[in-house]
């Protein structure tokens, strides 16, 4: 298997030092001028694709910007960069191994050879095994011990195993099939499985079991407490093998722990847990949703695999996006980046894009070991839209940070009320707008005046209403949330982290700094079960253990 090679750092191409000359001449640049002065800057920046809009108008940005920042992706490689994800070249050097979960949704007949095995046909052997097991579970023929056909799925994850499967069941409830109920497990907190049980029946709940190590310490010990409950609630040890499936890399794993290895769906270590949905880690979303509808979501996804292969950078969207988050982050200061639904279905997106974002690039090395020479992945955050202005939407507008925003709206809401969706919609794009336009000083004492306020108050109040403006935001436009349009937008936002990763260096598919949690979580387990000390512990984590010990033993 070829390894990708890295090429320079980033800051030594002419590119990039082009780009920190073009920063400071951008210094006075105002987007309400902008607009004023080009009527056509809506659609000079602004392209639609794979059923997506994207106006990126309201950008600190002119033609110029946009062109050195194609430039500085050619000078790094870019192109090369690209060809080696899809090509199965191991662009994850650290483990080894590709990063491939655009085969995932490869359609049929396709060819992607790794190390002579052709992949393709793997991957649709397992979605011929999901569509037989959903159908089986939809047509009332998976029975549970007593007979009763399955009525409740409960998927046993965390981190890519839960968020992305999670996100997408969600925002697809439109399209749920009738008679089946997914629910989700994760936080290994005692709380979240005693309220979950308590409103099923262990005679009609399948549980699936998705790690791909299956070692994961949450999911093991829920998976645990599931085979308990089972038990508890009348099921015979010898009908378990009813009520569990697993879908792990860890086949012997799983089946020391009870589950029959024909209720074992595949995993490979060239797919990510972040990148994960779209493999039988997606067993839960074809349960919700139906596999026709499944395939829809792999279909919309491989459309963008095919519009970020194929389209020049000047018009590739996840290129583009994630050229504006490297201006932003490495020439203006930005440390984070909200993303903004505005959609009751889409309230998740956010949690899943956090996860795709910062593991994959929150790292300080690069590929080949050597420090970052810039600033790498920032903060994801955000929330449901309308919500988010009656709380944190003040900071973006008046608060000293520059924090870039991605606005996420469908046109067509699937649930129309009266004239909600037009408020909804009308509430996007003005936030959008009332970030790049703001409120000047001089606007701020007209609009007191024309009320009738004294003259020493409006001074007064005066300052308190300006609003900077010149705030920069993205705005995504669906026609409404479908499997094919979800699958699209997600391909998107992994694609764009991806090119992040290649301009800054970085290595975006492994998670040293997760895995370095888990190990001294055993440790510290240890000590808090034992009693016993360790004389190199530090003084806070072991009075933390002490304080811990104390009360229990109270």
């Amino acid at each position: 298997m070829p390894y990708y090679k890295h090429p320079l750092d980033v800051t030594a191409l002419p590119s990039w030092q082009a780009l920190e000359r073009h920063r400071e001449a951008m210094q006075a640049f105002s987007m309400r001028d902008a607009f004023a002065a080009d009527p056509e800057r809506f659609k000079r920046f602004s392209l639609s694709g794979c059923g997506l809009f994207l106006d990126y108008s309201k950008n600190l940005i002119t033609n110029e910007t946009r062109d050195l920042l194609v430039r500085l992706a050619r000078e790094i490689g870019l192109e090369r960069a690209i060809r080696a994800l899809f090509d199965g070249e191991a662009l994850n050097a650290s483990e080894g191994r590709p990063a491939l979960h655009t085969a995932l949704r490869q359609p049929v007949g396709k060819r992607l050879v790794v190390d002579g095995v052709n992949l393709i046909p793997l991957v649709h052997r397992v979605l011929n095994q999901m569509t037989e097991l959903t159908g089986r579970i939809h047509d009332g023929l998976w029975r549970g011990y007593s007979e009763h056909p399955i009525t409740d799925v409960v998927n046993i994850g965390i981190g890519g195993s839960f968020l992305g499967p999670q996100l997408v069941s969600e925002a697809l409830l439109p399209f749920a099939q009738r008679g089946v109920r997914c629910h989700y497990l994760a936080n290994i907190d005692g709380s979240e499985f005693h309220d979950l049980s308590t409103r099923l029946r262990a005679e009609t709940t399948l549980f699936i079991v998705s790690s791909k190590s299956f070692g994961t310490l949450e999911t093991l010990k829920n998976a645990q407490a599931a085979r308990t409950w089972c038990l508890a609630q009348g099921c015979p040890e010898s009908e378990l093998y009813r009520h569990f499936i697993a879908v792990t890399s860890n086949t012997e794993a799983a089946v020391s722990f009870g589950i029959r290895k024909e209720n074992i769906f595949p995993m490979w270590d060239w797919v990510g847990g972040r990148y994960s949905l779209w493999s039988a880690i997606g067993l839960p979303i074809a349960l919700a949703i139906g596999m026709s509808n499944f395939k829809e979501l792999l279909s919309g996804a491989y459309s963008m695999d095919q519009h970020f292969q194929n389209t020049p950078f000047e018009e590739n969207m996840p290129v583009l996006m994630a050229l504006l988050g490297v201006w932003y982050g490495n020439f203006w200061g930005a440390q984070s980046h909200a993303i903004l639904p505005y959609d009751h279905y889409l309230r998740n997106i956010t949690q899943h894009l956090q996860q795709l974002d910062m593991e994959s690039n929150g790292k300080s090395v690069r590929q080949d070991g050597t420090p970052v020479s810039c600033s790498t992945g920032p903060v994801i955050w955000g929330g449901v839209g309308c919500n988010g202005q009656h709380a944190y939407h003040q900071l973006l507008h008046q608060g000293t940070l520059l924090i870039p925003a991605d606005f996420i709206v469908p046109v067509v809401s699937h649930n129309p009320i009266a004239d909600h969706h037009q408020w909804l919609y009308a509430n996007c794009l003005s936030q959008s707008q009332a970030l790049m336009c703001g409120k000047t000083r001089a606007e701020a004492e007209e609009e007191l005046r024309a009320k009738g306020w004294p003259e020493s108050e409006v001074q007064r109040l005066a300052p308190h209403k300006v609003i900077p403006g010149n705030r920069p935001s993205n705005t995504l436009v669906l026609e409404r949330i479908s499997p094919r349009r979800l699958g699209a937008l997600v391909a998107l936002y992994e694609h764009k982290v991806f090119v992040q990763s290649v301009i800054w260096g970085i290595n975006a598919f492994d998670q040293w700094g997760v895995e370095l949690g888990k190990e001294l979580g055993k440790a510290v387990y240890q000590r808090l079960t034992n009693g016993e000390e360790d004389p190199a512990e530090d003084a806070s984590t072991q009075g933390l253990i002490d304080y811990f010990r104390g009360r229990h033993r109270g």
